[in-house]
């Protein structure tokens, strides 16, 4: 027996592609044809992968790239530099999806930990795209005092802790333009279980206290948290088991399937996941999802997350072994079935840049 449903214009807009000078790790193909066999219409690649995307010529040649591999459509991230990179902003923000600061330490060489510096980056940015941030801690107020002075749109990425949600939410009752996201491995997996998981569960931001993971749940159920992201991060499974190893674990093909065995359990609606996949979204980064673009997704599906089945270059996932409920049978862009439940259908290249020319 099936329950199939239409989830329309899936969208994740955290992901790290890798390709170009990691193209070891992963490439814009393989990771986006994970993208599609995890139900999405589009994913945005953030700008830490080197060449880092913090220039004209550094986005021309990201654009290029993905141009000819992504099976998915897609949007790219303009990047923060510590080398002030400001001057380049209005020649690549109409191509981009938003500008992402990293404030705290991640994968990479693009921290920006000076207050001051932050202020220059908010400045500069033009206001037709958003801001995104990777902000933990007491940074997430400092990053507030930043959208309270330029009144910009900033969506706060990974968020996992409760007293980060809570700072969020008061921002948002106090009318500030903010948006939460927060990932499906804050949500399943807490600190405990590095001691199983090992490098496989080491990631940026770290996994947190149960406390920490019921308040994201609440927040979910609040309406506080906008949208579910998964912050795809492929790494190969040599470097994983590298001393020391980087943080980072992939995510696609894991998020909807885990937030719809949520569903079956009752710690979320239906209704709320969708919101959070796909309405969402498209509402914060401004996308109006194309006719015919939806993941048919089958409810009653059991099945066990196995690394041999992934689609991602890395092979593997720190849910592997789990049982969930609700599989992905096909994936439609456009009118066109690029996934059937199985392999991608569609040749590299057919994916489109939601953002910049022609889009």
């Amino acid at each position: 027996m099936s329950k199939l449903i239409r989830i329309p214009g899936m969208v994740d807009p955290h992901t790290h592609m890798r390709d170009l000078d990691w193209a070891h790790k992963a490439t814009f193909h393989s990771e986006t044809a994970a993208a599609v066999a995890g139900g999405y219409w589009a994913v945005f690649d953030m700008p830490n992968t080197p060449p880092n995307t913090v220039t004209r010529d550094a986005l021309d040649t990201k654009l290029t790239a993905i141009s000819a591999q992504a099976v998915c459509d897609w949007g790219v991230y303009a990047g923060a530099w510590q080398t002030d990179n400001t001057a380049e902003y209005a020649s690549m923000a109409d191509d981009c999806c938003g500008l992402k600061i990293f404030n705290n330490a991640t994968t990479g060489n693009l921290l920006i930990s000076d207050q001051g510096e932050r202020a220059k980056h908010y400045a500069a940015w033009p206001d037709n795209r958003l801001i995104a941030v990777h902000a933990e801690g007491e940074t997430v107020r400092d990053i507030l005092a930043l959208v309270r002075q330029f009144g910009k749109h900033t969506h706060f990425l990974h968020i996992s802790t409760a007293q980060e949600i809570a700072d969020l939410q008061a921002a948002k009752e106090e009318g500030l333009p903010v948006t939460i996201g927060v990932c499906p491995h804050h949500l399943f997996l807490t600190e405990d279980d590095v001691a199983t998981l090992g490098a496989y569960g080491r990631m940026k931001p770290e996994l947190k206290t149960q406390h920490d993971v019921d308040m994201l749940w609440q927040a979910i159920a609040n309406g506080v948290v906008d949208v579910i992201e998964s912050d795809h991060a492929p790494h190969t499974i040599a470097e994983k088991e590298s001393d020391p190893p980087p943080s980072g674990v992939p995510g696609l093909e894991t998020t909807l399937p885990l937030m719809l065995t949520a569903a079956q359990e009752g710690r979320v609606s239906l209704e709320r996941v969708i919101d959070m996949v796909s309405t969402n979204p498209q509402q914060i980064w401004g996308l109006d999802c194309p006719d015919e673009t939806y993941a048919l997704v089958d409810l009653d599906a059991t099945y066990t997350i196995d690394n041999s089945k992934l689609h991602t270059a890395c092979g593997w996932s720190p849910f592997a072994g789990m049982a969930v409920q609700g599989r992905v049978v096909e994936t439609w862009i456009r009118g066109t079935k690029v996934f059937d439940g199985e392999s991608v259908l569609v040749e590299s290249g057919f994916g489109r840049n939601l953002f910049g020319e022609g889009a």
